[in-house]
This record gives C-alpha cells, sequence and structure tokens, in this order.
C-alpha cells in the first residue's frame, strides 16, 4: 500500500466515523423529546386525577353530611312516632274503660221506656209553665188600652244622618234624650231634656263611647241602661250601663239575624221596643215565612220570657212599635210615601187586624228609619229622613179586655 493511499483511508473512517456520530447524536435528540412529551402528558393526567381525586372526596364529605343529617331527623321522626303511638295507646286504653263503662251502664229496654215516660212528662210540665208565664204576663201587666190614631205631627230637629234613632228614657222620672245617629256607629249623645235637645246651638250634655259598635236603629235606654245590637254579630243583644259605659249583661235571641226585620229598613235585624208591660225586641223569623216574631225579655237579665209569632209580614215594612203589648207594624213603600199601620198582633187575643181600620199617619212622604213609643208621653219618637220627628197618639179603651 503506498503512502498515499494510507491517508486517504484515513480520511475516508474520519468521514464515515463523523458520520456515524452525527447519526447516533439526532436520534437521541428525538427520543428525547419524545420522552419529554410523553412526561408531560402523564403530568396532565396525574393533575386531572388528583382533581378528581379532591371532588370525590368532596362529594363523599358531602353525603356523609347529609346521612349524618338524615339519620338525625330519622331518629326524630322514631322518637315524635313513639310518643304518638303511646299516645294512641293510652287512648285506646282510655276508650276501651269507657266502652266497658257504657257498657255496663246501658239501661235495659224497661228502663228506657221509663226514661221516655218521663221525657213527655217533663216536656208536659215545660208546656204548662210556659202557659202560666204567659198568663201571668197578661194578668199582672194587663192594658185596657188601644191605638186609635195618630193624631199629629211634631218636626223637632235635624241632627245627624238621614238614618238613625233617637227616645227619651221611658223609666219614670226620667227626662233624659238620646241620639244615635247611623246605622253603625258607637257614639251615643245624651240630654238633660227635650227642651235642651230641640235648642239649635245646644251641645249635648255628655257624649259617651260604647265599647262596642252597634247595627241598625233598633235600639232603646230602659232605666238607665241602652239595649242595642251588637254591631259583626246576627243576633246578640247587649245592654250597657249609661253611667260608665260598661257592658253589664248580653244575650244570643235564637231564630234572630236571618234576615231583615223590615224590608224597607234592610240594616236593622233586632229592633228593641218598649211599652207598658217592658222589654220587647222585634224580629223576622225565616220558619214562619219571614213574619215577624216578638219577644218578651227581662230586663233585669235579659232572659226571655215569652215569643210570639205573628201573621205581620215584613215585606213593605218599615218600622214597628209595641203598645200594651200590642204589636203595631207600619208599612211603606220603596219610592216614600205616607206611612200607614196595618196590620197588629195582640198578645191578649183582644185586637185583631181585619177588625182595625187602617191608621195613616199625618202627610209627610218621606220613609221612617225608627219609630219609638214612649208608654209615658203617649208619643212616637221617629227618624225622618235626618229629622228627629214627634207623633202624638190617641188611643181608646180595648172593651174586650175591660169587660174580661
Amino acid at each position: 500500500m503506498s503512502g498515499g493511499t494510507i491517508p486517504l483511508l484515513l480520511v475516508c473512517l474520519c468521514l464515515m466515523f463523523g458520520s456515524v456520530q452525527n447519526q447516533g447524536s439526532s436520534q437521541d435528540a428525538f427520543i428525547i423529546q419524545y420522552l419529554e412529551r410523553r412526561l408531560a402528558q402523564m403530568e396532565e393526567r396525574l393533575s386531572l386525577c388528583e382533581q378528581n381525586t379532591l371532588s370525590l372526596t368532596q362529594k363523599t364529605f358531602d353525603l356523609s353530611s347529609e346521612v349524618r343529617g338524615c339519620q338525625s331527623t330519622l331518629s326524630s321522626f322514631r322518637s315524635e312516632v313513639k310518643t304518638q303511638m303511646d299516645s294512641v295507646s293510652a287512648r285506646v286504653d282510655r276508650v276501651e274503660g269507657e266502652l266497658e263503662y257504657l257498657e255496663n251502664k246501658i239501661p235495659t229496654q224497661s228502663d228506657i221506656e221509663m226514661e221516655e215516660a218521663l221525657l213527655e212528662q217533663q216536656i208536659k210540665v215545660a208546656e204548662l209553665e210556659q202557659i202560666k208565664t204567659k198568663a201571668k204576663l197578661n194578668v199582672e201587666n194587663d192594658c185596657s188600652t188601644a191605638l186609635s190614631q195618630i193624631k199629629s205631627l211634631k218636626i223637632v230637629k235635624k241632627a245627624g244622618d238621614p238614618n238613625g234613632s233617637w227616645f227619651k228614657d221611658p223609666s219614670e222620672g226620667s227626662a233624659k234624650v238620646y241620639l244615635l245617629s247611623g246605622f253603625r256607629n258607637n257614639t251615643v249623645l245624651e240630654f238633660s231634656s227635650l227642651e235642651n235637645f230641640t235648642k239649635t246651638s245646644s251641645l249635648p250634655d255628655k257624649v259617651m263611647q260604647l265599647p262596642f259598635s252597634w247595627r241598625g236603629t233598633g235600639h232603646v235606654v230602659y232605666n238607665g241602661f241602652l239595649y242595642y245590637h251588637k254591631a259583626d254579630t246576627p243576633n246578640q243583644i247587649l245592654k250597657v250601663d249609661l253611667l260608665n259605659g260598661t257592658v253589664v249583661d248580653s244575650t244570643l235571641l235564637p231564630g234572630a239575624g236571618r234576615l231583615p226585620v223590615y224590608s224597607l229598613n234592610p240594616n236593622t235585624y233586632l229592633d228593641m221596643a218598649v211599652d207598658e208591660l217592658g222589654l220587647w225586641v222585634i224580629h223576622a223569623d225565616l220558619e214562619y215565612e219571614g213574619n215577624l216574631v216578638i219577644t218578651k225579655l227581662d230586663k233585669g237579665t235579659l232572659g226571655i220570657e215569652y215569643t210570639w209569632d205573628t201573621q205581620c209580614r215584613s215585606r213593605d215594612a218599615e218600622g214597628a212599635f209595641l203598645m200594651c203589648g200590642t204589636l203595631y207594624v207600619v208599612y211603606n213603600t220603596r219610592f216614600g210615601g205616607r206611612s200607614t199601620i196595618q196590620c197588629l198582633y195582640d198578645i191578649h187575643d183582644t185586637i185583631h187586624s181585619n177588625e182595625s181600620p187602617v191608621i195613616f199617619f199625618p202627610k209627610r212622604y218621606t220613609s221612617h228609619s225608627s219609630i219609638h213609643y214612649h208608654p209615658g208621653d203617649k208619643q212616637l219618637y221617629a227618624w225622618d229622613d235626618g229629622y228627629q220627628t214627634v207623633y202624638k197618639v190617641e188611643t181608646r179603651s180595648n172593651d174586650k179586655t175591660a169587660a174580661e
């Protein structure tokens, strides 16, 4: 081998080694890049796995808290159910004891027949007592006068609302006048006398605020006590002491308050009245085809003494009053006009509507919202479209009553 060949060979070997070395470096770089990408992907997956683990841990904690709450609620429910079961068990025991007691107390058929006979006897005794009460009322408080005509009209004053009620205390020795304005109010004006009331500039001697408002216009004052229908109740009557304004008694009137007592005065459901026999209340009852019913009350206790159902209709009536135990019903038209008395009912059964002529009021073409009879003055105190009016009445002797 010549000397020129060896260097040339050495040069070729060097070139070949350099080429091989260059190829090895390129492969190493590719492998490194591949590994780095794989590591990055693994890091991402590990991070996602860690996030999922944290979320799962939180959900597990929340579920555990919810389960603990449900366990607490179930424990409370279990305790409550146990308490109710104990209560039911006690009630069942009590019912069983009561059933056993009733079984021992159930009477035999003969005992039942005896009880029915006793009940019938008690009913008969009660009916006799009612008859005796009615007879006692007729005898002890008998009146021998009846209304013959309404003689004159006097307009005393105009005060208050178009509808209201005014009257004097009919008790002996009292001259006080009372004014209650409107269908619903709680203010009572008291005047010492009719003369003071008629003065144009006269102020009331006393202004009283009632503890409860009234309803309608059917009020009366008797022996210093105001009797009126309590507002927002169907049939409750209050007795108020006018000295101090306190309620001293009350009562519920059975069957009353379901319809107005007079169709032309639709805001009044109970109409109180006073006559020679005492305290009354007039109302309409559906059980008697809407006809008027009169009930005698004890002025002290408000107890019911007796009740009479009349044949006087409520339709087209505007008011009524009692005189000596006789109910006189005042009729009109819904357009207003001259008032007339067309129906009466006498508890003594001595005066009848078909035997009595129609009684006309003096001409004044309006309608009354209240009419109150004063047994001492023999006058009617009426509220006529805001005018306080007085009617003078004439009476006649009731021969039938006197003869009896």
